[in-house]
């Protein structure tokens, strides 16, 4: 069934549903064995295969460097249908399209030429950003240092999300004098551990915890040239978190209108001889319904301000202003986009009975996964920003950065 028919509007583009059915067969395996992925915690390394061999990876690379010239709105999209799916494999897999931006925007072709021969032959790249030290705001307790002729990587990060099933991680350090740098380095590689030991109430199967380094050896070719991200880089990664909001909300409505289309029982005080004939009942589904397509709608239209972006910087001009306006147009959709879901997760359950609370129904994951997504960058400051642009004119920061003050 194409999105459209679905009743989720129609895709980013005339050849989305091409694009999309290769891999909606892979998305709805997924579903299939999400909730008891949950339950047991098993991580979705087998998930996160089928989506390497479907090519899906590779998505934003051109078709002759082995992807599918994927649009930014497209990908976007996807991520949506995948979040549907399971929300804790689009963000194992938010690194590696970062990664993935970064390449493609990079002004040194030797290492768009590497890397984009590493993603074509379907290598992934896990983060490794964040740390819990003691660190100040903008620096790394994550060192860099020369030997011979190479680096030495120290130190520890934590939200390494995805790094347990990639090939890579994206490290960001700084070197003896402070200055910052970035390698890719090699998850194999002696010294390198990688710990699950994330205990998130949600988004808990995203391997998002802690990667130790140790006197690992790096070579100079894995040290980017530039440390800076790509020009949308923070609207791209709250957008990735948007959207993975988007397919919560999708996965919730689904779920909760065959509940009540199954449901045998109703209530003396109800309005039909079976659920799904009480109009009320019906009103609450389709208040989920709405804020799900909603936060799609949304999601894809702060998509084309990023593919906007990545136009102008691709011609060779200054891209700067278009990703203001980028961050502006996702800053101003997180909150919304956030209220809506977590709403619609928390009123689904008023559709239903006392048995929906049982666990092996799974509904409560997507609250949980909504709740946890929706604490990363915390929106009051998102709000604030918009603000003070609307007001003042203000751009909004390019950059969020944790630590001690």
């Amino acid at each position: 069934m194409s999105q459209t028919e679905a009743g989720w509007g129609a895709g980013p583009s005339a050849g989305y549903e091409a694009l999309a059915a290769g891999f909606r067969p892979v998305f709805a395996r997924i579903r299939a064995t999400a909730i008891a992925r949950d339950l047991a915690h098993t991580l979705p390394h087998d998930e996160i295969g089928w989506l390497r061999e479907a090519g899906f990876t590779t998505l934003r690379l051109a078709r002759e460097e082995g992807g599918h010239g994927a649009s930014l709105p497209e990908l976007f999209n996807l991520l949506i249908e995948l979040s549907q799916a399971d929300p804790n494999v689009t963000n194992a897999l938010r690194a590696h399209f970062g990664f993935t931006e970064d390449m493609l925007c990079s002004s040194s072709p030797e290492w768009r030429a590497r890397w984009t021969a590493r993603i074509g032959d379907r290598q992934t790249v896990g983060s490794g950003v964040s740390e819990t030290g003691e660190a100040k705001v903008g620096q790394f307790d994550t060192v860099l240092r020369p030997h011979g002729g190479q680096w030495l990587l120290n130190g520890r990060k934590f939200y390494t999300t995805g790094s347990l099933f990639a090939d890579w991680i994206h490290v960001s350090a700084q070197d003896e004098a402070g200055a910052s740098l970035v390698a890719a380095v090699p998850v194999r590689a002696p010294g390198v551990e990688i710990v699950d030991d994330w205990d998130g109430f949600g988004q808990s199967l995203t391997a998002s915890g802690t990667a130790i380094f140790t006197d690992v050896l790096i070579g100079p070719e894995l040290i980017k040239p530039d440390p800076e991200r790509f020009p949308y880089a923070m609207a791209f990664f709250q957008l990735v978190h948007l959207a993975t909001l988007a397919g919560i909300g999708r996965s919730a409505a689904i779920d909760v209108s065959r509940l009540v289309a199954e449901r045998k029982r109703v209530y003396s005080h109800g309005n039909g001889s079976r659920a799904g004939d009480d109009p009320q009942i019906q009103q609450v589904v389709g208040r989920v319904r709405g804020a799900a397509y909603a936060a799609g709608a949304i999601v894809l239209k702060a998509a084309e301000a990023l593919q906007r972006t990545y136009d102008v910087h691709r011609n060779g001009e200054a891209a700067d202003h278009a990703a203001g306006i980028a961050d502006i147009e996702v800053n101003q959709a997180v909150s919304v986009v956030t209220n809506l879901v977590l709403d619609a997760t928390t009123t689904l359950f008023d559709a239903l009975g006392a048995s929906a609370v049982k666990s092996g129904l799974g509904l409560d994951r997507h609250w949980r996964n909504a709740r946890t997504i929706a604490s990363h960058n915390p929106r009051i400051y998102r709000d604030r920003a918009v603000g003070d642009f609307a007001v003042n004119g203000t751009a909004a920061p390019r950059q969020y950065r944790v630590g001690s003050a």
